[in-house]
């Protein structure tokens, strides 16, 4: 490269004059690879200095009053300080959850977030979420075991998803988690504070020896509304604390406890994301959530105040420094972990969202919360299942039974939708919830419209497992959730070693994300003080695995 005007557009040449750097000439790199090597070296400071018409970086020598400099010091242009991956996020975030840096795997129903996955991340010194919703009780305690077994001091967490159709669920989860000694929990798809995820933060709060409370169950609540966050970040109500009392669910002196601390120690703000979402613009939710969590913290004055983290749209290195830029606590990922090798997703499911573009996501009606008009989004490439999702929901708001749907309808339903009919597709759900939750079951058969919606959620849930197991036949029914996200990562990695589906590992994105952020935080140190930096090194690329 040409080097005379790599730095002539110096903002503030009076922040090191009188300065003078000092050092071994030969470590200087003018070159782009030499320059971006030293960006690299995110353990060392970067000094931009001037040798005659040349500009150049270095990772070592020191800076020195310019009356005190050999004969041999050169004019020192700028600088940007080291800047390790563990310097990111709150460090409170760090110690509670007993992580090494500020980055969290979020959990993915049916498992995708596999235990395989989860003890992955945890062993790379970050926090990972088991999917367990929507799996048998039986499924959850056989992961919590496998988990337990390969983490056994964490860091570790699992999912409690709100499903206002099957509450046991829920409860049953929450219990188990109770049982089994599972402290942290990530709560989601919330739409307010229910009993069970109340018990479970009041179940782990006691007194320590000095008097202070101790808070033994941790919460991290996914939101992407400010009233549903203000419930997490106030304490639990008085009139689910008493009810709770009353069930023997918990203590008097636990329910007393409960309102001195808020129900969740973290708010994950969930931006446009794959799955539930609000499709909120991250930049607009951060500020905010932590506005709101400042004005809660001076009304309660808790001893430690809740942490804002985010998720939604981080996929690239820019993304996740924007993040910690304006703010967050910790990084959420989702989306782009379903296609790691270590998700619980089928290969096919995997190999077309590596083909996903920004573009290839739509929303479409959720099983768990069918009967409200709830969407989610997922991946509309490559897949029928949003169109035929919006189908049944069609239906279902058209007609008040199956009985109801015209026959005509009903047969297209079932060849091109269920590939079987609503009566065997009745008799599967009558199997399934008999095991599961019983008393859906008997609610259905008393009210015709609910027996309909039970059947089409038949489809709607069976499709995200086709999805994780492969069904061959049915991948055009895959329900695959996914954000615009996807594709962005997608477009970082073009042409680079995580193009590969095959060489995409959970930890290595999350390193690869984390010194991206970091590189591209010495690259914009540098240029707000006016250092142009060569088009060709300021972007970070993944080149070769981390770990």
């Amino acid at each position: 490269m040409t080097n005379a005007a790599f730095a002539t557009t110096i903002k503030h040449p009076g922040l090191f004059q009188g300065m003078t750097w000092q050092g071994p000439v030969e470590s200087i790199a003018f070159d782009e690879a030499g320059m971006q090597a030293c960006l690299s070296q995110l353990d060392l400071p970067c000094y931009v200095v001037r040798q005659g018409v040349q500009t150049g970086m270095t990772t070592t020598g020191s800076l020195v009053p310019v009356q005190s400099a050999d004969a041999g010091g050169l004019e020192m242009i700028a600088a940007a300080n080291a800047m390790p991956t563990d310097q990111f996020g709150d460090p409170d975030f760090m110690r509670m959850y007993g992580v090494q840096y500020a980055y969290m795997v979020g959990s993915m129903a049916n498992g995708i977030s596999s235990a395989d996955l989860v003890v992955a991340i945890g062993k790379a010194g970050c926090l990972g979420s088991f999917g367990s919703a929507g799996l048998s009780p039986a499924r959850i305690e056989e992961a919590i075991q496998k988990i337990q077994a390969a983490l056994p001091n964490g860091p570790y967490a699992f999912n409690v998803i709100h499903n206002p159709n099957e509450p046991n669920l829920e409860r049953k989860a929450v219990e188990l988690f109770l049982q089994n000694g599972v402290h942290v929990v990530e709560a989601s798809a919330f739409l307010s504070l229910t009993p069970n995820i109340v018990q479970y933060r009041a179940a782990g709060l006691s007194v320590s020896p000095a008097g202070e409370i101790q808070i033994g169950n941790r919460i991290l609540a996914k939101v992407s509304r400010k009233e549903v966050a203000t419930k997490f970040m106030e304490p639990a109500p008085q009139k689910i604390l008493a009810q709770l009392v009353e069930e023997g669910r918990i203590t008097q002196q636990q329910a007393i406890l409960a309102e001195k601390v808020p129900v969740a120690d973290d708010i994950t703000v969930e931006a446009d994301s794959g799955g539930h979402t609000d499709n909120r613009p991250l930049v607009a939710l951060i500020p905010s959530m932590i506005g709101l969590r400042d004005e809660i913290q001076q009304k309660f004055h808790f001893l430690q105040p809740v942490r804002i983290g985010a998720a939604g749209g981080i996929a690239t290195p820019e993304s996740t420094l924007a993040a910690f830029m304006m703010g967050a606590a910790y990084v959420l990922t989702g989306s782009i972990n379903q296609g790691c090798v270590e998700a619980g997703s089928s290969a096919h499911t995997k190999s077309i969202l590596a083909q996903a573009a920004m573009t290839d996501v739509t929303m479409a009606p959720s099983a768990d919360m069918f009967e409200m008009g709830v969407k989610v989004q997922v991946l509309k490439a490559r897949t029928l299942f949003p169109m035929r999702a919006s189908k049944l929901f069609e239906l279902y708001n058209r007609y008040d039974s199956l009985e109801a749907i015209p026959v005509e309808e009903r047969e297209k339903l079932e060849k091109q939708i269920f590939q079987r009919t609503c009566e065997t597709v009745w008799e599967d759900t009558v199997k399934f919830f008999k095991e599961r939750d019983p008393e859906q079951i008997v609610r259905a058969n008393a009210n015709p419209k609910r027996k309909m919606a039970l059947v089409f959620r038949w489809y709607l849930g069976l499709s995200s497992r086709w999805s994780n197991s492969g069904e061959p036949g049915r991948e055009m029914d895959y329900q695959i959730w996914c954000g615009p996200s996807m594709g962005a990562f997608n477009d970082w990695t073009k042409g680079t070693y995580l193009e590969d589906v095959n060489n995409r590992r959970v930890a290595d994105i999350a390193f690869q994300l984390l010194n991206g952020a970091a590189y591209h935080y010495r690259v914009q140190s540098l240029q707000t003080q006016g250092v142009q930096i060569p088009l060709g090194i300021a972007r970070y690329r993944p080149t070769a695995p981390l770990i």
